[in-house]
């Protein structure tokens, strides 16, 4: 029997998803709805023939990152984005930065990897955040 990793005989392999592409792809999706939006609505607009359950599945997954919000309409719901793709990524950067016992070296294996322009775009991110008398408020 086919699925999305095993292709029938003759047929090429369907290519592996990275790790968060799905979810990026249903988020992206749900930010070009005109307003909130029904899983079956998001389905219709992916590519790739997802499964209904395979879209719940990953709305579900966003919903319990606060990536997504839904309200209760009937017996389903509407979804809407509450977050983009650069910030779904930073949740996982946080999620992983979070799992990690040493979190002092995780950040200074990071900062040593960064290229130039990114180091340099890091600091100016970090300075502007310490300017900033609503960040500050959340520090402390």
């Amino acid at each position: 029997m086919a699925d999305e990793r095993h292709a029938p005989a003759g047929d090429t392999p369907a290519r592996r998803r990275g790790q968060g592409e799905l979810e990026a792809q249903v988020l992206a999706v749900l930010q070009r709805a005109p307003g909130p939006a029904t899983a079956g609505w998001v389905q219709e607009r992916l590519e790739g023939g997802l499964a209904y359950t395979t879209v719940m599945t990953i709305l579900s997954r966003l919903h319990a990152k606060n990536a997504v919000s839904r309200t209760r309409a009937g017996r389903s719901y509407l979804w809407q984005a509450s977050s983009d793709a650069a910030g779904l990524a930073a949740l996982r950067m946080r999620r992983m930065l979070d799992g990690e016992a040493d979190r002092d070296a995780v950040l200074a294996s990071f900062v040593s990897a960064l290229l130039p322009h990114d180091e340099e775009l890091l600091r100016a991110l970090l300075d502007s955040a310490s300017a900033d008398p609503a960040t500050a408020d959340r520090e402390s």
